[in-house]
Order: structure tokens, then sequence, then C-alpha cells
């Protein structure tokens, strides 16, 4: 059944600091509020808006929150657990550089910096249910992706195992959340080892199908791979809880295509740009999710090479406003109707 999306929201990741309005959730709500969103998704991580430990532990802090975001006159969307689910699986060569997510007294110790992780994302389920959030977003994490070209080539059976060891540390995440009656929504996002739509199914598979593994739909991502991102909600609209509107933009040339990844964001063939400067189809995707009864919210993630954040925050709200579809109660074609009964139905067809 058809559905009307909720919107426009935004990610607050992108826009986090330490001058107003960015250093607190109350004035960056407020912030938020006043260029037309409705929801606020909000980062975990960052203890200048939000206490996960805290939220996990008391509702009544919780209650609080809430309280703080409508106020400012926005809803909380869902809860971004990103940063911490990407290192439930960190291969070693990332070691360093995923550290700088992780507070000090883990680093170069990727068993306690995983244990941190992983209780991160328990308070994540808690803090959810006790904010009465029907999904939060997260990463995958990655033990295979270095290996994702097959040169040199793979030794057979690598990726059954990463993918295996990736399932047994997320298992009882998921559970967790099956007890909180929270959906935890994977970003389909290169770096993780849930990259696409084949990846997907293998890690559903190997967590044995698990109802709360579900996906954080993202089109740019899709966008910059070359993987049809409308086909991709036909197949897997069911699993999609959760909606990045993020646009993109893809100029292969001579020199460049879909590998181009050691050149500076500007330079690259695949690009992420502000709502509108791209090429997503973002008509098609909102016809698409309204059609097959997406009815959770649609978050602005701001990411561009080109334009400044408060720029695109700004005409992020109106773009998306614009395409959400207001779903009718009833079919255009109602005045032409008539009364029928089963014996005029027989006898229009001659039996």
């Amino acid at each position: 059944m058809a559905s009307t999306l909720k919107g426009p929201g935004i990610f607050l990741a992108q826009f986090v600091g330490d001058a107003a309005p960015f250093n607190s959730l109350k004035s960056i709500a407020e912030w938020a509020a006043g260029l037309g969103y409705k929801g606020v998704q909000i980062p975990t991580w960052d203890g200048r808006l939000f206490d996960l430990k805290k939220a996990a532990s008391s509702k009544a802090y919780c209650d609080e929150i809430k309280g703080v975001c409508a106020e400012a006159g926005v809803e909380i969307t869902e809860l971004s657990t990103h940063l911490q689910g990407q290192l439930v699986a960190v291969h070693p060569a990332y070691d360093l550089q995923f550290d700088g997510f992780a507070p000090a007294q883990v680093h170069n110790n990727p068993k306690a910096r995983q244990e941190w992780a992983v209780e991160q994302m328990l308070f994540g389920a808690k803090a959810s249910r006790h904010l009465g959030l029907k999904a939060s977003v997260s990463f995958s994490g990655s033990l295979a992706f270095p290996y994702l070209y097959p040169w040199p080539q793979r030794p057979a059976g690598l990726i059954e195992e990463a993918f295996g060891e990736l399932a047994r540390r997320w298992k009882p995440i998921l559970d967790a959340y099956e007890d909180a009656g929270v959906d935890l929504c994977y970003e389909i996002h290169p770096g993780e080892d849930v990259f696409d739509g084949a990846t997907f199914e293998m890690f559903l598979d190997a967590v044995g199908g698990h109802r709360r593994c579900n996906i954080n739909y993202d089109p740019s991502h899709f966008l910059l791979q070359q993987l049809d991102y409308l086909a991709f909600i036909d197949i897997y609209h069911e699993r999609i809880k959760a909606f990045h509107v993020k646009d993109a933009e893809f100029n292969p040339d001579g020199r460049q295509g879909v590998y181009s990844g050691y050149q500076g964001w500007v330079s690259r063939a695949g690009r992420f740009r502000s709502l509108g400067d791209g090429q997503v189809d973002f008509s098609g995707i909102f016809s698409k999710l309204a059609a097959c009864g997406y009815d959770s919210w649609a978050v602005l993630e701001w990411e561009c090479c080109l334009k400044a954040p408060e720029v695109g925050a700004a005409e992020g709200a109106p773009f998306i406003d614009a395409h959400i579809i207001r779903v009718t109660d009833k079919a255009f074609d109602d005045f032409a109707g008539g009364t029928t009964d089963r014996a005029a139905l027989r006898r229009m067809m001659g039996i």
C-alpha cells in the first residue's frame, strides 16, 4: 500500500561544531527547524549533542532529549551509530585510521576497541527504545574490503570466512535490537563489507535472515558504483527502513572511471554533491518508495565537494519537501465509476 514519507529530516553529523548554533542539541535543532526541517538524525558519538551511555540507562534523560527537540520544533528521526558500527569489524590495514573513531583508552588495542564498539551498539538499541524510535542507522564494518578487486587472486573461501565472522559479531547485536523492537539499518557503502545488494544478501544469509537486519538506503553510493539504484528499491524495498537523501555525480573520462579514489574529491570522476546539483533521479526514488509503502523519514545527508554546508542545508529542506509525494486516498478515475454486483460482473463477461 502506498504511503507518504516523513520529512524533511537532516543528519546532524556534518554540521556539528564548536561555534553556535552548531555546538548544542538545543541550538542546532532550532537552526534545523528554522530551515524547514521537521526531524533530526542524531550522531551518537558526539557528546556536544548526546550522551549515548546515559540514554541507554535513563528513560528520563531520553524524555529530556525529546523535549529539547520538540521545543525546537523537530522530532528525532533515528540515532546514528555509524562510527561505532564501523569498529565492530576492522581490517588491520585500517587500524591506525579507525582508532580516531574510538576513545583514547582503546587506541592501539583492536580487541578493546571492538569490545567498546559492541557495547556502544548495545547502548544504541536501548537508547532507541527509550526514545520510542523504530529504526537506527549504522555501518557494518569490514574484514574483506581490501580484497575487493580479485588481484592478486583471492584464496578460496576468504570472502565466505569474512562474512561468517562478520555475522558472528553482529548476530548478538541484532538480537539486542530485536529485544528493543528497533530495526538496525546498515548504510550500504563502499569501504564496508556490505556495499551493494549482492553483499547485503550475503550478510543477510549469514545472520539467518534476521528480521532486524535492514537497509539505510543512500542512492549516492550506488550511483558512484554505477548500480541501478531504482531497481534496488524494487528488489529490497521490504528491508529499506531508513533513507539518506544524498546526491552525487559520475563523470568518467579518458583518464578516470569508477576507481578514481586516489584523486581529491574535486578531481574524481565520482563526486558527492548537494541536493539537485548531481545526477540522482530523486523523482523516481521518491515515487518508488511511496509506491512500495515506505512511511519513514527522508533525511538529508549533506556531503558536497564544492558547496558550503550551510547553503546545502538551506537548499535541502525545500528540495526534499518538494519531492515528498502526499499519497492520495482515492483513485483519479473514481468520478467515472459506478456500483456493480457479482451478477453484473458475470454478465459483462458473458457468463
